[in-house]
């Protein structure tokens, strides 16, 4: 099934015409993981900007299969929900994002599961409102890594900025590490140092700046030699040593 689908799409990449998806709902639903893998890897190729995503998705809603992907979401089916939340998140259609975020509620597991990843997969402002308005529904590293998936730089920005709550700025301080993303090292130094930020936002923000590496393990130096908070301090350490680790290949 997952060939079949790979075929339609980069004919659609190709440039060729296409004749609506001669594959159902239910086809799909029977192998969601391959199929949404297939559709991941060609929106990649297809690059960034919705004309591509537009281009891909076009066969999908042509055979009214997106439309029945959607409709499957609320399936009596624990088996088929969580199969139809996984497909609608690799086709990034952004009318199933309100019934996913229902989901996250769901009582299988599995459901709520495929839920979380299914938001990280469709990306955008509605996939990371949904989350970070169930965020107390969904553990803390799960969180954070769907948010680095999940999050455009406006969207970090925004979050980190105008926090909700200290879990959303401890689970937006660590989506910033997870990404390596080099633009947020500033800002992410300012609330290490800054005690006016709760503890566990600080302790975020060093583990982060491990994670990202370059430059920045002077400044966590001194954080790490005069800091009054041990486990600050012990956190601080452990980001400026990996951050010199990290810098030694470039000064060789």
């Amino acid at each position: 099934m997952a060939g079949r689908v790979e075929r339609v799409l980069n004919a659609v990449l190709a440039g060729e015409e296409t004749d609506p998806l001669n594959i159902g709902a239910a086809e799909l639903l029977a192998e969601p993981g391959p199929v949404a893998e297939v559709i991941e890897a060609a929106l990649v190729q297809a690059g960034p900007g919705l004309t591509g995503q537009w281009r891909l998705t076009q066969p999908f809603r042509r055979s009214n299969v997106s439309d029945e992907l959607v409709n499957a979401l609320v399936s009596p089916n624990p088996l088929t929900r969580a199969a139809a939340a996984q497909l609608c998140g690799a086709l990034r259609l952004t009318e199933s994002v309100l019934w996913i975020e229902d989901m996250l509620r769901d009582k299988n597991p599995k459901v709520r599961d495929s839920a979380v990843r299914a938001l990280g997969r469709m990306g955008g402002r509605r996939a990371v409102e949904s989350l970070m308005t169930s965020i107390d529904m969904i553990a803390m590293h799960r969180l954070a890594i769907t948010l680095a998936q999940a999050a455009t730089d406006m969207d970090i920005e925004l979050l980190m900025r105008q926090p909700a709550s200290e879990k959303a700025a401890v689970v937006t301080v660590l989506a910033c590490g997870l990404r390596h993303d080099h633009l947020r090292v500033p800002p992410l130094l300012g609330i290490a140092h800054n005690s006016r930020w709760p503890k566990a936002v600080r302790l975020a923000a060093c583990l982060s700046l491990g994670m990202i590496g370059g430059k920045g393990a002077a400044d966590l130096g001194a954080l790490a030699d005069l800091d009054p908070d041990a486990d600050i301090k012990n956190a601080a350490t452990r980001a400026r040593l990996r951050l010199e680790r990290s810098a030694q290949p470039e000064s060789a």
